[in-house]
């Protein structure tokens, strides 16, 4: 990592860009989390997580009201904020 990851720099990005409320962002990163941490790796200890199984999953939670391409772009801007700030090397 070539730099510290800093929440609310990155939720006042993804606010700016997206022009989205900061706690329904926290709100679709929250569930992302928690999808992230349910899922199974694979025998050699990795996880391959599809970006529109995030999708769905967000989207199915009761308490998301934004539409699923707002939701899109939130997951879809982190990731850039994170490869950009080289918090993650790999999107694949």
């Amino acid at each position: 990592m070539s730099e510290t990851f800093n929440e609310q720099e990155l939720l006042q990005f993804l606010a700016q860009k997206t022009k989205v409320d900061v706690k329904a962002i926290k709100l679709v990163l929250k569930h992302e989390q928690a999808f992230i941490d349910k899922a199974k790796a694979n025998a050699k200890g990795e996880v391959d997580i599809d970006s529109d199984d995030i999708v769905d999953y967000v989207m199915s939670r009761p308490d998301v009201k934004l539409d699923e391409l707002t939701v899109d772009t939130i997951l879809n801007l982190e990731m850039d904020y994170l490869m950009e700030h080289g918090i993650v090397t790999d999107a694949d």
